[in-house]
């Protein structure tokens, strides 16, 4: 290690951070791979290594790191309505633009959108109202979901089921 910083962060690693998919004997044995900087597609480690960011973040940066038009758009929104919910019947512009964008792409008949916080949420929602789908059409027995075995749909029990992945 040439960074005297890499192994004080692995020690802080190994007694806080529980990080998820990982082999725990390995990461105890090597530590982890420390990043600390990204830009476009790439990322650097804590070594100064720089490394092409195929998996995109965990598949949640396509657009690329270090984007000044998508930091001042967040800067802007963050500094007017932060976040606020769209639970029990609420709505604000920024949503509801985004929902009427993607839906004028989406194919005719698809246009409604359901904004979720992770990949993950997105999944178990998929289970809900594919479910709730059925019983409207009075058939509540029908609960055959298709995946991909192994496939990452997810990190909760309910996206992580739909791959088959154990633990």
């Amino acid at each position: 290690m040439t960074n005297p910083k890499t192994a004080q962060w692995q020690a802080m690693s190994r007694a806080h951070h529980l990080a998820p998919f990982s082999d725990y004997k390995q990461l105890a044995e090597k530590g982890p791979r420390i990043i600390t900087e990204a830009k476009g597609v790439y990322l650097w480690d804590s070594e100064g290594h720089k490394i092409l960011d195929g998996m995109a973040g965990l598949w949640c940066v396509a657009v690329g790191y270090g984007r000044e038009e998508l930091v001042e758009a967040a800067a802007t929104q963050m500094r007017q309505l932060p976040f606020y919910n769209t639970f029990f019947q609420t709505a604000h512009p920024p949503v509801l633009e985004l929902a009427q964008a993607i839906a004028e792409l989406a194919p005719e008949g698809m246009n409604h959108v359901f904004f979720t916080g992770s990949g993950s949420e997105g999944n178990d929602t998929m289970l809900r109202l594919v479910r709730h789908y059925w019983a409207c059409k009075g058939k509540p027995a029908k609960k055959i979901i298709i995946a991909r075995e192994n496939g990452y749909h997810g990190s909760t029990v309910a996206g992580a089921s739909l791959g088959g992945m154990k633990g």
